[in-house]
């Protein structure tokens, strides 16, 4: 296990160090049933994390038939194998009762709650600490999805 400590020098008392909290409000475009890589949208659509110093960055995705999940990010078959073993897991020809909205509405639900709707990433020096091959994913569990909302939250110390 490897600690992170931030460095306290002396030069660091004379400036001041403020808590911030940050929040935003992300709409993805509408994505075909999968796994997707949207690390890139979440970062960019938040221009203030390179400022933070220390803390914490929440993604809470608003939707019950779709989730989150850190997963491998360079090798897409990974993303392909992510979609397999959840069909198979949760498989759409079970017998529910909620089919109001369609075959892969109940299946959608339960894949969601499987893998959760945020994920919590910690930040330090104005980055997010994901692994190297960690990346944050939209697991979309529908044939035929709108768009989805994120709300992203950062608590952390930024100087000045």
């Amino acid at each position: 296990m490897e600690n992170i400590f931030l460095p306290l020098d002396i030069s660091s008392l004379s400036r001041s160090v403020r808590s911030v909290w940050i929040q935003q409000t992300l709409r993805l475009p509408a994505a075909r049933r999968g796994f997707h890589l949207v690390t890139r949208h979440i970062t960019d659509a938040i221009p203030q994390l390179s400022t933070v110093r220390v803390g914490w960055m929440q993604v809470f995705l608003q939707h019950t038939s779709a989730s989150l999940t850190i997963n491998e990010n360079a090798d897409p078959d990974v993303r392909v194998d992510f979609e397999t073993a959840m069909n198979h897991a949760v498989p759409e020809t079970l017998p529910y009762v909620h089919t109001l909205e369609g075959p892969d509405d109940m299946p959608a639900h339960v894949k969601a709650s499987m893998l959760g709707a945020s994920v919590m990433i910690p930040i330090a020096g104005g980055r997010l600490l994901l692994g190297t091959w960690q990346g944050i994913y939209l697991c979309e569990h529908r044939d035929r999805a709108s768009g989805r909302n994120i709300v992203i939250t950062i608590q952390g110390e930024t100087e000045g």
